[in-house]
């Protein structure tokens, strides 16, 4: 989709965390009301005939526009967090990372098997941590899947994409 508005709002720092990365920061995107339509207008159109019935919001940033769209897709939200951050019984799934491991839950009676659910965060790159939310989701055997993302790194060698299973449809807004 690539919108002119959002990579032209999109800020670039050289050298974060480290010497020879760009980082791409969609916090910028986020501060703007026009770009925050634009998201939310182009995202609402991808999914707007697919059934959702529930938006999970991946820590943290995916929680902005998740609770964006689901008003516009008429749907519910659930938080998938790090351990720890939710009060009641979860299900859990850990992860390895480039340096370590990780974990991500979701509160165990968020999603049944009627659910058809879309999963947004705001970075695809290498797809770790959204293949586990997937994998976690799936333990609650909804009827099918989508995931979305802001923005997919495509340039840098990630090939995040390429992780998921043949049932995920995975979209995102900007490819840089």
């Amino acid at each position: 989709m690539n919108n002119k508005v959002l990579l032209e709002n999109l800020r670039c720092i050289p050298d974060f965390p480290i010497k020879g990365v760009l980082f791409r920061d969609v916090t910028t995107l986020f501060k703007s009301a026009e770009c925050m339509r634009i998201m939310q207008d182009e995202l609402v159109d991808l999914y707007k005939d697919k059934g959702i019935t529930k938006i999970v919001g991946v820590e943290s940033r995916g929680f902005i526009m998740s609770s964006a769209l689901a008003t516009k897709l008429n749907a519910g939200v659930v938080l998938c967090r790090k351990p720890n951050k939710l009060p009641c019984e979860v299900i859990s799934k850990t992860y390895k990372k480039e340096y370590g491991e990780d974990t991500v839950q979701i509160h165990k009676d968020a999603i049944d098997e009627n659910d058809v659910v879309l999963i947004h965060d705001d970075l695809l790159a290498t797809g770790g941590t959204m293949k586990a939310v997937c994998d976690l989701v799936k333990e609650f055997n909804p009827k099918k899947i989508y995931v979305s993302f802001l923005m997919e790194l495509v340039n840098e060698g990630f090939e995040g994409r390429k992780i998921f299973d043949d049932d995920i449809e995975v979209s995102s807004l900007l490819q840089v």
